[in-house]
């Protein structure tokens, strides 16, 4: 969350297509999933209130995901290997992956696309290695402005694990659509080396190219869970490769608890509610990084208010995001999709801290706790994690050091202050369709 120093960039809209025709799941896409649901459950005398809890197998759920921000302007690919590592929340039977040219200026080529389990470093796991097909091609161009979904391939897509997704870009591509900070280490080799078992003395990068989905088939999947936030749910601070972002934590104590839904990850550190800071603000990027996702059935709202109330060189008020916010649940309330509101951490002590920024903070905090806004549920992040003798500062074990961030133990502290029965007992949403 790198404050007032991140750059604005011109908003552009997300354009929630496929670029290239699914062929292998057009009868789900002629046909959204809740009319089959419906003449299903007519045809065997149920009725929606008691449907099985377990979304329909037919659908998509993301298993993992990430936002795209805006071009990497430092670089492009040419006759390069991308062979970039992602953690799943879920497992499935059958997979897919989206890959987006969402701000791109020129068409985007990939070919020789291969998803396989990860090994140590760039290698894969031998006998797990499978192509993946666009349209039944292994060639695809993804025009300006658009994502493209692949056609599905059976892969044991394992529970919280890694897979490595691998593509050739064989002309330039122009600045990249990207989302900076992974957190993660993935790999770059020059030539078409997608199927190879590892890469010779490839380029390390922390960032991920194009990709911004892995999506899932599977049995008893119960629906997916987008975090919208900025680098609080990105995971400023965590260490790369150890997967302790606080929606990972979340991840590992769903599945625990025998629950098969997915956790999707859209934060973006400097993220804003109000306006553009790093990436689009939540309120531009709320349809495509939220309502589009596959299987999305709740979405939790959490730290991208803070980056707002650090806006210089006005300070918004209290009931400027509260109202943000309230919009915000009107539009996933439109989509049939749980909206569960975050109470803000504390950052006292942060640069950018003012008197004037910490009333708005109590005073958002005051209304989601008040249960007049509307939310679904509520996530007490700042009760989780302040210092109850200094409340508005963090408590000193959870303090990554700058103030406004957690550390490890406070990022596990957010994610053990989610009450999993928020998740328990929901009915198959609406949302929930294929996209």
């Amino acid at each position: 969350m790198d404050l007032a120093r991140m750059t604005c960039f011109q908003e552009q809209p997300r354009t929630p297509v496929s670029a290239i025709p699914r062929r292998s799941v057009v009868a789900v896409e002629r046909y959204p999933w809740t009319i089959v649901l419906a003449v299903s459950m007519f045809l065997v005398g149920l009725s929606p209130r008691v449907a099985a809890q377990a979304t329909p197998a037919a659908l998509w759920i993301g298993t993992w995901a990430t936002s795209p921000v805006q071009v990497d302007s430092h670089r492009s690919f040419n006759r390069h290997t991308l062979r970039q590592i992602v953690h799943t929340s879920v497992p499935g039977s059958r997979a897919r992956i989206q890959i987006s040219n969402l701000f791109g200026a020129q068409p985007l080529r990939i070919e020789d696309v291969h998803l396989a389990m990860a090994g140590d470093g760039s290698s894969i796991l031998p006998g797990t290695d499978r192509r993946i097909l666009f349209g039944g091609k292994p060639v695809a161009t993804i025009p300006p402005g658009a994502t493209a979904a692949s056609d599905p391939v059976a892969f044991a897509v394992p529970a919280l694990g890694n897979v490595a997704i691998s593509m050739f870009l064989p002309e330039p591509t122009g600045p990249p659509s990207f989302h900076p900070y992974a957190h993660q280490t993935s790999y770059v080799a020059p030539g078409d080396l997608s199927a190879s078992r590892t890469l010779p003395n490839p380029e390390l990068v922390t960032s991920w190219y194009f990709l911004t989905n892995l999506d899932v088939l599977g049995d008893q999947l119960q629906g997916s869970i987008v975090t919208l936030g900025a680098s609080i749910t990105e995971g400023f601070i965590s260490a790369d490769n150890a997967n302790h972002r606080w929606p990972d934590d979340l991840a590992l104590r769903l599945a625990s608890a025998g629950l098969k839904i997915g956790v999707l990850n859209e934060g973006i550190a400097g993220n804003r509610l109000l306006s553009n800071g790093m990436g689009r603000s939540a309120e531009a990027r709320f349809y495509g990084d939220v309502a589009e996702q596959p299987g999305v059935r709740w979405v939790i709202f959490s730290d991208d208010p803070i980056n707002d109330l650090n806006s210089l060189p006005a300070h918004p008020a209290g009931d400027q995001l509260i109202s943000a916010i309230a919009t915000l649940i009107t539009r996933a309330h439109e989509k049939r999709i749980k909206f569960l509101c975050s109470t803000l951490t504390p950052y006292e002590g942060a640069d950018h801290w003012t008197p004037e920024g910490e009333a708005a903070r109590e005073q958002v905090n005051a209304f989601i706790r008040s249960g007049t806004l509307g939310c679904d549920g509520v996530i007490d992040q700042d009760a989780a994690t302040h210092d109850p003798s200094h409340p508005a500062r963090y408590l000193p074990a959870y303090d990554a050091g700058d103030h406004i961030h957690p550390n490890e133990a406070g990022l596990q502290a957010i994610a053990n202050a989610v009450n999993l029965t928020l998740f328990s007992g929901a009915i198959v949403s609406a949302a929930g369709h294929d996209r």
